[in-house]
């Protein structure tokens, strides 16, 4: 029997369609489900943890189980937001330099699947065989094998394998696929065949695989912390005989201490004041205070930014509850796009040291250093920075014309002041929270969630507020996906710090630093640098994440002081988050403002170079970090 080809031709089309058709609805209720279960647990976990400051601090019946289990379901949270944050191609990478036209080239983005996924189909048995080792150890107060903890790992990784060759073909053209798929392999190839030569560099092939190929993959667009896993995974696995289930056990390690649970919680935190119309009080009483002044909404957004940011810890957050509420007005005072995009991210940068900021959660948790000490020392640094950005405002706004602006009477500003006093208190509230030690650094964010829900319930029965609720569900799992990207990064990130620290390069550095001409101040100068290039490439949560532990001993060595010391390098790290052409920040901040980047280039300058000299003064002045510390 034959069969004509014509006849076959127009089933080939209708066969690949229902392939995409069922794809899609396989990723789609995967996606949901996921989704649905991270954002139940970032409820689940705000409501244990304030129990446990309930029980202890009002009922002095402290609850034994609470923390162990809040352990237990965070590194679950972690995993399927890591995994929600996959499936909406939201982890954090450097997209700068492989955009065409504003739009990501499509073999980029066929590059970062294929890179990604080779990570992840590398490290999927060794995550199942250290969850099935882990069967083996049974938690202390709850008495369950600590496999239920750690099956998160595979399940995570898993899970995001599927989604990942879900996207093939549907969301991403074969072709490039395969081009892409072919070049990682290519490299992983030459790497294996250079194999030999590796053993006579000595440290020098640390270049290879932690400048070369991580920078080259970070560069191309590849998910940072797939970049960092591929970099370590390769180092391993080509130069020494570490067992490679090192990679997974790292990961855990790094995702899963308990402070950092700290920052999915301030991360809904931000998002409910937002939803709340906290921050639109707040903003709204400002303006009303100063906005008549020339330059006075400029002067508002960095007192905005500096308010919020104490109060959500999440600088993305910050930017969205402010910058909409002010733009409108600012535009219709003449302020041009480019100008308001290129303010709101050097206040972005300026505020990355005022607590709960996340990063200063991360460097607490990567060395050691006191968090409630953190929280002190960020609060001046933040406030030097704010005045340098004000100077500029100054001389750029000298001669605005404010002939159509209306001053506000004292019965207005009383007014809005009454109703943005409960979010004035929000942010002294977490401070004395954590000062006077009624809750941990961890567990504060649940007290001010519990706040900013009966404000908000209060809001809507006795004032008539329209609160939007609707909003709760999709917060809680927005939180969860930038949550999974940022402990994601902490967990690779903490593999490749553990493979330079084997390496014996934290001695050679240290060493290094520690010659340095000029003492301490040399010291600082050299990590202002340094830190200011990490954060445009690396963003400031992975570059603390791998040269903290190894450059806070060498500050103590030197004679700076540790909470100096993060004040300096975080303002450094968040200059370079913030700062054009390759800054994440500036981008997130013109797709908040929704401004074109090209056009807020040149206005960001003088402000970026304001907060360089703040930092500068920081840097010189430690008592501005220091002088407020017990």
């Amino acid at each position: 029997m034959t069969v004509r080809a014509d006849a076959v031709a127009p089933a080939a089309p209708q066969v690949a369609g229902g392939l995409a058709r069922v794809a899609g609805t396989a990723e789609r209720g995967l996606r949901r489900g996921v989704e649905f279960t991270a954002g139940t647990l970032v409820a689940v976990e705000t409501t244990i943890l304030l129990a446990g400051v309930v029980s202890r601090y009002v009922l002095h019946r402290p609850l034994t189980w609470s923390d162990e289990l809040a352990s237990i379901l965070f590194l679950w949270l972690a995993m399927l937001g890591a995994v929600v944050a996959y499936a909406r191609v939201e982890h954090m990478r450097m997209s700068a330099l492989v955009r065409k036209n504003g739009v990501e080239t499509p073999f980029a983005a066929a590059l970062s699947l294929a890179a990604g996924l080779g990570f992840l189909l590398l490290v999927l048995p060794y995550a199942t065989e250290y969850a099935i080792d882990e069967a083996a150890i049974v938690t202390p107060a709850l008495e369950i094998p600590n496999v239920w903890r750690a099956s998160a790992m595979p399940v995570g990784i898993g899970l995001m394998v599927v989604l990942g060759i879900l996207r093939i073909g549907r969301d991403l053209p074969v072709r490039d696929v395969a081009l892409a798929a072919a070049l990682v392999v290519a490299v992983g190839l030459a790497l294996w065949v250079a194999k030999p030569l590796f053993g006579p560099m000595g440290n020098y092939k640390l270049v290879v695989f932690f400048v070369l190929l991580v920078g080259a993959a970070v560069l191309s667009g590849i998910p940072i912390a797939f970049a960092f896993g591929l970099g370590t995974f390769a180092y391993l696995a080509l130069t020494t005989r570490t067992p490679l289930s090192i990679v997974v056990s790292r990961m855990d390690e790094g995702m899963s201490h308990l402070i950092l649970l700290a920052v999915p919680l301030f991360v809904f935190l931000g998002l409910l004041i937002e939803i709340t119309g906290m921050a639109r009080r707040m903003v709204a009483f400002l303006a009303s205070l100063i906005g008549h002044v020339r330059g006075g909404l400029q002067y508002v957004l960095v007192g905005a930014m500096y308010l919020v940011s104490g109060i959500s810890g999440s600088k993305a957050a910050d930017m969205a509850a402010v910058a909409p509420v002010l733009f409108p007005e600012m535009k219709a005072r003449g302020a041009k796009p480019g100008e308001l995009v290129a303010l709101l991210s050097a206040t972005g940068a300026q505020t990355e040291t005022v607590p709960p900021s996340l990063v200063l959660i991360t460097v607490g948790s990567v060395t050691g250093v006191s968090i409630a000490a953190l929280f002190t020392g960020g609060l001046l640094p933040a406030l030097v920075l704010a005045i340098t950005l004000c100077a500029v405002v100054w001389w750029r706004f000298r001669k605005e014309d404010l002939s159509h602006v209306r001053r506000a009477t004292r019965r207005e500003i009383g007014l809005t002041l009454v109703a943005a006093l409960p979010a004035l208190i929000l942010p002294v509230l977490i401070r004395a929270v954590v000062v006077e030690g009624v809750a941990t650094a961890t567990e504060v964010s649940t007290v001010g969630v519990a706040y900013a829900l009966a404000y908000g319930v209060l809001a809507a029965v006795l004032f008539r507020e329209r609160v939007q609720w609707a909003r709760l569900g999709p917060a809680l799992v927005e939180t969860a996906c930038l949550s999974g990207a940022i402990l994601l990064i902490i967990g690779t990130a903490t593999g490749m710090a553990w493979a330079l620290t084997q390496s014996g390069f934290s001695r050679q550095l240290a060493a290094a630093m520690t010659g340095l001409p000029g003492g301490p101040i040399g010291f600082l100068f050299v990590s202002i640098v340094a830190f200011v290039i990490l954060g445009s490439v690396l963003e400031g949560i992975p570059a603390i994440v791998l040269f903290g532990p190894l450059l806070f001993p060498i500050a103590k060595i030197v004679g700076v002081h540790e909470v100096h010391y993060a004040m300096v390098v975080i303002l450094a790290m968040g200059i370079g988050l913030f700062a054009p052409p390759f800054g994440v920040g500036y981008y997130a901040a013109c797709a908040i403002g929704r401004v074109d980047p090209s056009e807020g280039i040149r206005p960001i300058w003088p402000y970026m170079l304001a907060l360089l000299v703040g930092t500068i003064v920081v840097a010189l002045v430690p008592w501005i970090s220091t002088g407020f510390l017990r």
